[in-house]
């Protein structure tokens, strides 16, 4: 029965299956990113906190990164595995799987939270959260409700691709759905009406996250393919080692995308204040709230891309466990294209409409000097965003392929190799630019690295065209 199920991965057309897994992932995908982007959007708007709110929103979103990373490593590892097993026909390493995987959430979680709550004045600090005084205040209120949820957070994102990998897409997505969708009624409540300030914002989010980590666990209980039994949440070394050796380029491509947001942030404090407009108290804190906003739209985009990739993860895993590397082909330049065409879709938006993105974000209640550089940062910041799109799917679909080695490589060169190496290096030339150049050189830079791998992946998928 469980085979019948996972027949049609093999059968059924590639463009079918794209729309079936990919759709609700990249819906999954984009909600989680508006939890943080809705709670910048609320801040930005209210005119007591403003760019000192958006400010402490940017320090802190990154802390919220390494939770996610943490958790997509489990989950996207627990997916891959059980996709790959499934293939195989071998469905008792699918549950183990599982099982071990819920438990790593779990205790992963804990520890984060114990550490966030115990070390967050040194933690925000090294994050570029004492650009002012204000900000930091911001950032400390912000940060603290943000680490109580935690825990729910990682274990829903943790469980969404395991959901996806037992054959319901669209209940994972639902269920980042409604829980985002609760976080998006409560903001203007807390924020507005309540005057919660950083604190309802941040609350607004732990809520969305509970329902969210609820819903998953209904579905565990319930599961249709995969559901483990009590044996399987028996941590075992070989199951968890291999879960997240599959899931250690999910973790890196997010770790490391923290290591630049740091260097990002720092460079910016330590230039902003060396800036003849910027070094003045009462604008310090806008080039870091600038630049977080313009990754909040790259993390849109990014979300759409790697929902593409992520979503097909299962496809590629079971088609490659059958040898059927000629579907695999097939969905790989699908892939590619479709992301080629995200990423020219966006690059249109930042270069014609910069001005209407900023209004977005309170952009009215702001100095002309908030608008100025927003414009500049997301023309400049975003300029080689077709390159970035190419790139991350790249990362996942060598991922799901089963080569963590290459996927792992190409992720760490771009995120620390270039995306920290120049966030430090070209400041000393360019100043505040400096910053704004490194990712678009950085994108560049590692798509002539992934022409190699994408053209040798071709090479090896044409080998052998299965049966």
């Amino acid at each position: 029965m469980e085979e019948k199920k996972n027949n049609f991965l093999e059968g059924a057309a590639i463009p079918r299956l794209m729309k079936q897994y990919a759709l609700p992932c990249i819906i999954s995908l984009l909600v989680a990113a508006l939890y943080n982007i809705v709670d910048q959007i609320f801040i930005a708007n209210a005119s007591y906190l403003g760019s000192y709110g958006n400010a402490a929103n940017t320090v802190v979103f990154p802390l919220t990164v390494i939770a996610l990373a943490i958790a997509v490593m489990i989950g996207d590892g627990c997916c891959a595995y059980v996709s790959l097993n499934l293939g195989r026909k071998d469905v008792s390493a699918a549950k183990k799987s599982v099982g071990n995987s819920i438990i790593m959430a779990i205790i992963s979680s804990i520890v984060l939270t114990v550490i966030y709550l115990a070390f967050s004045s040194p933690i925000l600090t090294a994050f570029g959260g004492r650009v002012n005084a204000e900000t930091f205040r911001q950032s400390q209120e912000y940060f603290f409700y943000i680490t109580l949820g935690i825990p729910f957070y990682m274990f829903g994102q943790c469980l969404n691709p395991v959901i996806r990998s037992d054959g319901s897409p669209r209940f994972a997505m639902v269920s980042t759905l409604l829980g985002a969708g609760l976080n998006i009624i409560l903001d203007p409540i807390f924020i507005f009406i309540f005057h919660w300030g950083m604190m309802g914002a941040a609350v607004a989010t732990v809520l969305g996250q509970v329902l969210t980590a609820l819903l998953s666990i209904w579905y565990i209980l319930h599961m249709k393919m995969v559901k483990p039994g009590k044996e399987d949440f028996i941590l075992s070394f070989s199951t968890s080692s291999r879960t997240l050796i599959l899931g250690i380029t999910s973790f890196l491509s997010q770790i490391s995308l923290v290591a630049a947001m740091a260097a990002i942030n720092n460079m910016v404090r330590k230039y902003g204040a060396l800036d003849e407009i910027f070094g003045e108290e009462q604008y310090a804190q806008i080039p870091m709230a600038v630049v977080g906003i313009v990754m909040k739209f790259f993390q849109i985009v990014i979300s759409i891309v790697v929902g593409m990739s992520a979503g097909c993860i299962p496809i590629v895993g079971y088609n490659m466990g059958a040898g059927r590397k000629d579907r695999v082909k097939e969905l790989f330049t699908r892939l590619l294209i479709a992301e080629a065409l995200v990423g020219a879709v966006s690059l249109l938006i930042v270069e014609f409409l910069p001005r209407q993105l900023i209004a977005i974000f309170g952009a009215a209640n702001e100095s002309i000097y908030y608008t100025q550089f927003a414009v500049k940062a997301f023309r400049i910041y975003l300029c080689m965003i077709i390159f970035a799109c190419v790139n991350k799917a790249c990362f996942i679909f060598l991922q799901a392929m089963g080569k963590a080695a290459s996927s792992t490589f190409l992720s760490m060169v771009r995120e620390i190799v270039f995306g920290v190496g120049f966030a430090l290096f070209l400041p000393l030339f360019f100043g505040l630019d400096g910053v704004l150049y490194s990712m678009p050189l950085s994108d560049f830079l590692t798509f002539v690295i992934a022409a190699f791998l994408i053209i040798k992946t071709y090479r090896e998928l044409k080998e052998d065209k299965g049966v």
